[in-house]
């Protein structure tokens, strides 16, 4: 789980180039890179900057009541 500005975010915690932990990662921004061997993916969308057409799976937050709730 990831907070960008305020609003949280969630993504698969396995980097697609060789299984890195992305929440041991570095958070810059909406930006989060694997620790292992510096892969960066958009947090909002998944989506790999090296390759567009790689994405690590989303997964919808609803922030209610003080709670977050993620629908996996």
């Amino acid at each position: 789980m990831y907070n960008v500005d305020g609003t949280f975010h969630v993504t698969d915690n396995t980097c697609l180039h060789r299984g890195g932990p992305l929440g041991d990662g570095f958070l810059e921004g909406p930006l989060i890179t694997c620790p292992r061997h510096g892969w960066q993916y958009d947090v909002p969308t998944g989506h790999n900057l090296g390759n567009r057409a790689l994405r690590v799976k989303t997964y919808p937050v609803l922030v209610e009541d003080g709670k977050v709730r993620i629908r996996i």
